[in-house]
């Protein structure tokens, strides 16, 4: 369709300049990082009614959406409240319309999930909300923008007891053009190509929300106050006497595997909620699957 710097944030955008130079574009493992760990805010879902008036039930009813469908604007510059600006005042003429608009600041709802809208063709049209995702340019912004737009999918989930199932329940444009051809949109792939993401990213983020909030109530399962009363030591500083940087390591059923894209600035603070001893060295996690070996604690 067209149309609180805290220690970890000043770590990774260090890390960010390091590994990226000054482009906006990361690996996709980063942003979902990047969020997690400065447990990104969420914006609050608003809704409100906007003028789209052809009210009809998803094909199991009133109420019943089999999923959502993720679209992205290709508009590189308007917003959430642009887009929701245009759409209420041209939808007869464009013959198009979706449920809700998210940007880095807002996640606006225009019409009522319990029923249909036009955006991705009829056979979608009928099965799925849909949710428009606006062009940011710079990489804070386009974090933002993705923890807006996975905590809207998840939310809406959980809303009607969907399940979380990426390519099922969690599908993009893109992936409808190629299932029913009833469109030729793309979206967000290219978008997501050049910002160094993809959409098997954002079903992680998704899921990371949909499991809190299903489990908790809570985007990131507890608070930050909550959790560091829990744990008082959960913040690691970390250093290599022999490098200019601490490597990093993910793990695949305790196999250990070297990350060679990403690494941690020495002199930095982490924040830490888990630990594993693998062949007698103790790692302590920092973020979704990398973890520091405690030889690198300062």
């Amino acid at each position: 369709m067209k149309k609180k710097l805290g220690i970890a944030v000043l770590a990774v955008s260090f890390l960010a300049f390091l590994f990226m130079g000054t482009t906006q574009n990361a690996s996709a493992q980063t942003v979902n990082d990047y969020i997690i760990s400065n447990q990104i805010k969420p914006a609050t879902i608003q809704n409100r009614e906007g003028t789209f008036s052809e009210w009809f039930p998803y094909e199991n009813g009133v109420g019943k959406p089999e999923g959502i469908v993720i679209h992205e604007t290709a508009d590189n510059n308007a917003t959430a409240e642009d887009e929701v600006s245009f759409f209420n005042n041209n939808w007869p003429r464009v013959e198009a319309y979706v449920h809700a608009f998210v940007d880095n600041n807002e996640i606006i709802n225009i019409h009522n999930t319990d029923y249909g809208v036009w955006g991705a063709g009829p056979t979608a049209n009928s099965k799925f909300i849909q949710v428009e995702l606006c062009r940011t340019h710079d990489y804070d912004s386009f974090a933002r923008s993705i923890a807006n737009d996975a905590y809207y999918a998840a939310s809406k989930l959980l809303q009607y007891n969907i399940p979380d199932k990426p390519e099922k329940t969690i599908v993009s444009h893109n992936q409808v053009s190629l299932t029913y051809h009833e469109t030729n949109h793309s979206d967000p792939t290219g978008y997501f190509k050049n910002q160094g993401y993809s959409m098997y990213q954002l079903y992680d983020m998704i899921g990371y929300y949909y499991n809190n909030l299903k489990t908790t109530g809570n985007a990131y399962g507890v608070s930050a106050a909550t959790q560091e009363a829990v744990n008082p030591n959960s913040t690691i500083k970390v250093d290599n006497k022999n490098g200019s940087y601490v490597p990093l390591v993910a793990f695949s059923n305790n196999q250990m595997i070297k990350i060679k894209n990403r690494a941690l600035a020495n002199h930095t603070a982490w924040y830490t909620d888990q630990t594993k001893n693998i062949s007698g060295v103790t790692y302590h996690r920092v973020a979704t699957n990398e973890w520091v070996a405690a030889s690198y604690l300062e």
